[in-house]
């Protein structure tokens, strides 16, 4: 790669990075093609973006980058694969499913939303986040709960008209 294209590699990188709020870092070496092309295929579904990148060049983005990485340049060892997502419990939840089948991938480290995450220890707590609209969703359903019971009980009363004939 020359350094052209080195340069070129790191602003893609840059402005990929510029434009999210979640990213994961994995290490999916070692898969075999057809588990490689499940994981793509399920990202591509659940609207991820899956790709391999070389450390140099991504942590060279990071430093790049307006966004604040903190220590996840710490997790750029061995092989990476970058998954770019809108949802914070995206990625987790795939990683988790294809753990099901085998040790790969391995978390190494996230940017959620300003926060960072290192360790593949904290995969079941990136699981439970819940995502901005999960969250919408509870506090409607909560809020309209009581509203509910309140018709329902006045549905449910019955009519003085009928209890007169």
């Amino acid at each position: 790669m020359t350094r052209e294209e080195k340069s070129i590699a790191i602003e893609d990188l840059t402005a990929q990075l510029a434009d999210v709020n979640v990213v994961y870092l994995a290490d999916i070496s070692g898969l075999d093609a057809d588990t490689t092309s499940n994981l793509r295929r399920a990202c591509f579904k659940a609207g991820i973006k899956l790709e391999v990148v070389k450390n140099t060049l991504l942590e060279k983005a990071m430093e790049a980058s307006d966004n604040d990485f903190g220590d996840l340049s710490s997790v750029l060892k061995g092989n990476t694969s970058m998954f770019i997502a809108d949802t914070a419990n995206g990625p987790a939840k795939i990683i988790k499913e294809f753990r099901k089948k085998g040790e790969k991938p391995i978390f190494k480290g996230a940017y959620i939303n300003q926060e960072i995450y290192i360790g593949d220890n904290l995969l079941d707590s990136l699981v439970a986040i819940k995502s901005k609209e999960e969250v919408i969703a509870e506090i409607i359903g909560l809020l309209q709960s009581p509203a509910q019971r309140v018709i329902a009980a006045l549905q449910n009363q019955p009519n003085k008209e009928e209890g007169a004939e």
